[in-house]
This record gives structure tokens, sequence and C-alpha cells, in this order.
């Protein structure tokens, strides 16, 4: 996915990571290798198209804060667990820095069973571990703009879509909904109605129990004054908030400071940080930038602020796309794994 204009925990579940793009298996030497993309019911689809409507008011009070019970879902099917397994000291221990970690589930299969067969598998696992599941929504129209991580649905299957992995959801996960999709907002052709979309999808995913957070980039993109536009002409009135700096690397302190200032003009929205991989902060690069850190372990947060949670949206050692060095998009890179895990500050 792109990232441009870049100017502890309690975890349940057994040893593993979540996907973003690929499921894995063993290459002969051992390291994981890309087999296919993460893949997710309600019963019907709507009967139009996501409305075209723009601007919806702030909220009248401030969203309430989430419990704070339970533990972050530790996934097991993910390609940092199986490099982990097959590697050995040194780098075994380097991996399971990563792989011990509780992170989110991707989900970007353009086929809706194939969707929601995902997304009912990984929430009725950490509904069953009595765990907090994190699930990334990637489908978008004209996702990344034809970039690294280019893709999504059509616009005409993007309401269906939705209501497919709506309708798989078990429990009450959170929501991290469709990375660079508002903070990309105009950039390219071929994105549709994409605030009628975004707004179509956090009601459809709210009414299932999810906890849904609108992604609006980073504090290096948009002002949080142009970033707060878009979070109220989408509407937050069915979603918990907004979420930050996924797949990137500012640092958390500036996330938090840059999330306040959006928070206090959307009428106090919460929100969540991805800091998987911003322990040595931004270099101005989001593309496989080099000499990167893990960032702290996630957690859930109640300290006052409106952030919710520290979280590791991104899966560290999977791939930005075919830069610096790095395979595509979702592929499993161990160099940079091992410089994240031997970087970081714990």
């Amino acid at each position: 996915m792109s990232r441009r204009r870049v100017v502890g925990v309690v975890v349940a579940g057994v040893l593993a990571v979540g996907g973003v793009v690929v499921a894995v298996a063993l290459a002969d030497d051992g390291a994981p290798t890309a087999a296919s993309t993460p893949t997710a019911t309600r019963s019907s689809p709507p009967e139009a198209a996501p409305s075209p409507e723009t601007a919806a008011p702030s909220p009248d009070a401030e969203p309430a804060a989430p419990a704070q019970a339970g533990a972050l879902y530790l996934n097991p099917d993910t390609q940092a667990a199986i490099a982990a397994a097959a590697a050995s000291d040194p780098a075994r221990e380097l991996l399971e820095k990563i792989a011990a970690t509780p992170q989110a589930f991707w989900v970007n299969d353009a086929d809706p069973a194939a969707a929601a067969d995902a997304v009912r598998d990984y929430t009725g696992r950490a509904d069953a571990a009595g765990a907090l599941g994190v699930v990334v929504v990637y489908a978008i129209p004209g996702r990344d703009c034809g970039l690294y991580s280019a893709g999504g649905v059509a616009g005409s299957d993007y309401a269906a879509w939705i209501d497919a992995v709506a309708g798989a959801v078990v429990g009450q996960p959170w929501v991290v909904l469709e990375p660079d999709a508002l903070a990309g907002l105009g950039d390219c052709d071929g994105q549709g109605d994409r605030v009628g979309y975004l707004r179509y999808a956090a009601t459809a995913l709210s009414d299932a129990g999810a906890r849904v957070y609108v992604d609006v980039g980073h504090s290096g993109w948009l002002s949080a004054e142009e970033a707060a536009r878009r979070l109220n002409e989408v509407g937050l009135a069915d979603a918990a908030g907004f979420a930050l700096n996924t797949s990137n690397y500012q640092t958390t302190a500036d996330s938090v400071a840059y999330g306040e200032q959006v928070s206090a003009l959307t009428g106090g929205a919460r929100y969540v940080v991805d800091v998987s991989r911003n322990g040595n902060g931004s270099n101005g690069e989001w593309c496989n930038p080099r000499g990167r850190a893990l960032g702290e372990p996630p957690r859930l947060v109640d300290d006052g602020t409106h952030l919710d949670a520290l979280l590791w949206v991104k899966l560290p050692g999977e791939s930005d796309g075919q830069c610096n060095g790095g395979p595509a998009a979702g592929q499993w890179w161990q160099e940079i794994a091992l410089e994240l895990a031997g970087n970081a500050g714990w």
C-alpha cells in the first residue's frame, strides 16, 4: 500500500501474527513464500450502491472510550511465525519478537465469499480465545492508485463485498477501515464515490458489532484540519473514530499529538495508532526504508487522551512493495524483518 507524502502487551492465543496479503508455505530453504491472499457474510447486498452524500456533522458529544478488558489476539497463522519456526538462533530469537506480538489480520480478497470465510475464521478464533481481534478491511475501489498494492473491488460490487465481510464478523473485533483511502481521496481516477463507500462500510461493520476506525493517513501526509474535514465528510456517527500511521513510520509522540488535533476537530473522536515499525521514526520514505525498527509492543490505552490503542497494524517483515530491494507487497522479506527486530529497543 502506498504511504506517500511523508514530510506492556497482554496476549492470548498461540505464537504468531496476522497476514496482510498472503497465506504462506515453506520454500525449499525454509523461508515462507506467498501462497494466496487472505480471504471472508451478510445475508443480502444493499438494494443500491452507497449514496454520494457529502458531509456529515461531527458528533455533538464525545464518543465513549472502549472497555479496557480483554487481551489482544495473537494469530498463529502468519508468515513471521513460520519464519521463526524455521530459523535457528540468533535469527530465531529476533524473528520471535515479531511472531510473538499481536498484529492485525488483513482482508483484501476481491471474492466476497473468500473474504467472508477468512473474517469468520479469524474473528471466530479471537472470540473463542476471549481476545480482541483487529481486522484491516482493504478492498476499496481504486486501491493504492495503481501502485504496489493496487487492486480492490469494482465500485458496483463494493457494498455487497462489505455486506459479506460484515456478515462474517464474530464477536466485537476492531476494524481499521481502508488504509490510505481517505488520505488519498481524489489523487487518481477510478475511486468512484469513495466517501459514500467509506460511510456505507463504517455503518455496515458497526452494525455487525465491530468497532470501526476510519484510516486517515499519518501526521506527515494531511494537515490536521484537512484530515478532520475529510473525516467529517464521511461522518463518524457509525464509527468509533480514526486510524493513524498505518504501515508508516511516524513516531508515536508525533502521531498522538496529531491525533489529538484531529480529534478536537471531529467532536472528540477516538483513534488508534500503528506503531509496528516506528521505533526509529521516519526517514522520509514510505516504501521499505532501511534503518527502521520495531515500535513498542501493542497495548490498549486509557490515559486521559483520545487514544484507544497502540497497535501493530502493518505486519513487520512483510514488504511494502518492489522498492529498495524488496519483493512484491505483502511477501515475506526476512532481511528487513531481521533488521527491524535487531534495531528494536526491546
